[in-house]
């Protein structure tokens, strides 16, 4: 009976620790996307047309800070840090766009990249199948950005599938999504 008693304060112990934990990230995640919005307003350049040379934002899922810069023309290179509850994650991605007829502001975009990222123990507490350490691997992704004329704001949705090649070595299909930005 004091052996399942333990059981049981071990897991309701685990269980609220990792419940603090999370209830941190999403105060310090909201924290940070209301100073983003505060320094975004306090900046004096605008870009109210349907393009832009410089974004500054987040993405979401699994949530990261996003600066994409134009090149020339339609290449834009796009870096992107990731932080969660099992390490962190850099991404750099080259993106060739192509503008959508009929559709001001409106492009779809390719292209390749890499990351280099840190799993901690959490990681391979929860898939003990699977090395906490550094990962390098290699990107690519397909999506589309728009630009909102008369505000100085652009919206992405894109899809971001790699191949970790350094560490634990898989395919991860599942990265991407909703991306929001300040431009200028």
């Amino acid at each position: 009976m004091i052996q399942h008693q333990s059981f049981i304060h071990k897991k309701l112990a685990r269980f609220f620790d990792n419940f603090v934990k999370i209830c941190i990230m999403k105060k310090l995640f909201i924290l940070s996307l209301f100073s983003l919005f505060v320094g975004i307003a306090s900046l004096q350049a605008q870009n109210l047309s349907s393009s832009y040379q410089t974004a500054v934002g987040l993405k979401i899922y699994p949530g990261a800070v996003s600066v994409k810069h134009f090149v020339n023309g339609n290449n834009a290179i796009e870096g992107l840090g990731y932080f969660w509850q099992y390490g962190f994650r850099l991404t750099g991605l080259y993106e060739i766009h192509g503008d959508i007829n009929g559709a001001p502001g409106l492009k779809w975009y390719v292209g390749p990249g890499a990351h280099i990222g840190s799993y901690n123990n959490n990681w391979e507490r929860d898939y003990p199948n699977r090395n906490s350490g550094i990962a390098i691997g290699i990107d690519g992704v397909l999506g589309l950005d728009y630009k909102i004329k008369g505000a100085p704001l652009n919206v992405s949705f894109d899809w971001q599938p790699s191949f970790n090649l350094v560490g634990y070595s898989y395919f991860e299909g599942g990265w991407g999504g909703l991306g929001i930005r300040y431009t200028f």
